[in-house]
């Protein structure tokens, strides 16, 4: 199998030190360049044409959705995949306008950057749940709704967490995998607009869902 070429791009030293330490632990990973900002990330990924670019937002040169819009525009074919501590309106959606594939922050467990990461290189979309959140409040009505926003499967995961189940219990009670709970999880943590499981239990109670 080839290995995903990757490129960090991210202004501190440590952060693209750990970056492509971390990324080396998988097999199906290669870090192929790095870059201290945008004028030298647009010459890298030019130069390399990598998979995936994780990049930071806030950095000398062209940054955020200017710098994904420039890569976007002389390698098409890259995945841009955010990796940054800032989630604000002002730094998450001009990000995905320009055609990042991904928003991730900076205190995703290791794992699911891993995941994120394949994803990307496969096309498919990939979002912290508190951007999830910030996205889809722009895209629902506003006002009340007295009807559930979670499907009948996500009922019955949120159930079970409730419970105290782990994913492995959850995905065993369900006859569906862990990763299939983490997708309903993220899904969940989205239309609640919550961070994680305790929050999403207890915004499902408050709004009679369990």
């Amino acid at each position: 199998m080839t290995a995903l070429r990757l490129v960090v791009v991210d202004d501190h030293p440590v952060v693209r030190d750990g970056l492509r330490g971390m990324l080396g632990t998988q097999s199906d990973f290669t870090v192929v360049g790095e870059a201290a900002g945008g004028v030298e990330a647009l010459t890298v990924v030019d130069a390399l044409r990598p998979d995936v670019v994780l990049t930071d937002l806030r950095m000398p040169g062209p940054s955020g959705g200017a710098l994904i819009r420039l890569l976007l525009e002389r390698v098409p074919a890259t995945r841009i995949l955010v990796l940054t501590t800032h989630d604000t309106d002002a730094d998450v959606l001009p990000a995905i306008e320009a055609g990042a594939i991904g928003y991730l922050l900076k205190d995703a467990p290791r794992d699911e950057l891993f995941r994120a990461v394949r994803a990307a290189a496969r096309g498919e979309s990939v979002l912290s749940p508190s951007v999830a959140a910030l996205l889809l409040s722009r895209v629902r009505p506003a006002g009340p709704t007295t009807a559930s926003p979670l499907s009948g499967r996500e009922r019955e995961v949120l159930s079970l967490v409730a419970q105290g189940r782990t994913n492995r219990e959850t995905a065993a009670a369900l006859h569906i995998s862990e990763a299939t709970v983490k997708t309903h999880l993220l899904h969940i943590y989205a239309k609640l607009e919550v961070p994680d499981r305790a929050s999403a239990v207890s915004a499902a109670h408050r709004r009679g869902i369990l």
